[in-house]
């Protein structure tokens, strides 16, 4: 199956510094018919305002993938890491028993990012954080893979899930392809472009959810950023 649900249709959250969409039910956004894809819990679509941010909060029990679309992120957490995350990187954190963290936008621009959540397959564990380039060249044409708990993706950042994070960067007119295993789930979104999935149209920030459709064949209506996350 494939359900598009267009960006419209998305909740919404404008807190002024922040205007975030949900594609699953976050915060005061509940809709029952959109509680997650798989172990996919949570997809935000941040926009953060300059020298703004996420003040220290706590988390656990999840794996935090945080997709860069523009500008840059700066973290720091209860477990001493710090880190800025550009426009193209991820970082990673494995929430596990326990962590606090802060999310600023210290740049003199708006930052645009993918906040997604991953319901790990255990609870508990010393919790952690990381973070990686991933030059948009490398996945031109091509899913490489960004984060995984999936064993065969062993230069991926790590999280604690059977899931896999997976970014390509595809050329107008030309198109991509992913293999989704029996009963997993696929949520696919366009950081920028139109695309066609398996011939049905979406436009830029659409969320793609997809099941039991074996290849995933995406075409570029316009030169298009892809993100996608395959889970159990």
């Amino acid at each position: 199956m494939i359900d598009i649900r267009k960006f419209d249709t998305l909740g919404h959250a404008d807190h002024g510094w922040l205007d975030a969409r949900h594609h699953f039910s976050f915060a005061n956004y509940h809709d029952p018919d959109r509680m997650g894809w798989g172990a996919l819990r949570v997809w935000n679509d941040d926009r953060i305002a300059a020298q703004s941010g996420f003040p220290p909060h706590p988390h656990r029990d999840m794996e935090i993938i945080t997709y860069v679309r523009t500008g840059a992120i700066s973290h720091r957490d209860s477990m001493g890491n710090v880190g800025r995350t550009a426009a193209g990187d991820v970082q990673v954190m494995s929430a596990g028993t326990g962590v606090t963290h802060s999310e600023f936008n210290l740049e003199d621009e708006e930052t645009t990012l993918f906040q997604i959540w991953i319901i790990p397959d255990q609870a508990g564990g010393n919790p952690g954080w990381g973070a990686r380039q991933f030059p948009k060249a490398d996945r031109s044409g091509r899913f490489v893979t960004l984060a995984s708990g999936i064993e065969s993706d062993a230069d991926a950042l790590p999280i604690r899930a059977n899931a896999r994070v997976a970014a390509a960067t595809v050329n107008a007119g030309e198109s991509v392809s992913y293999d989704l295993e029996p009963g997993r789930h696929a949520y696919l979104v366009a950081a920028k472009g139109r695309i066609r999935v398996n011939g049905h149209d979406a436009d830029p920030r659409d969320g793609i959810a997809l099941r039991d459709v074996g290849a995933i064949e995406v075409e570029a209506i316009d030169d298009a950023e892809l993100v996608l996350v395959d889970s159990l």
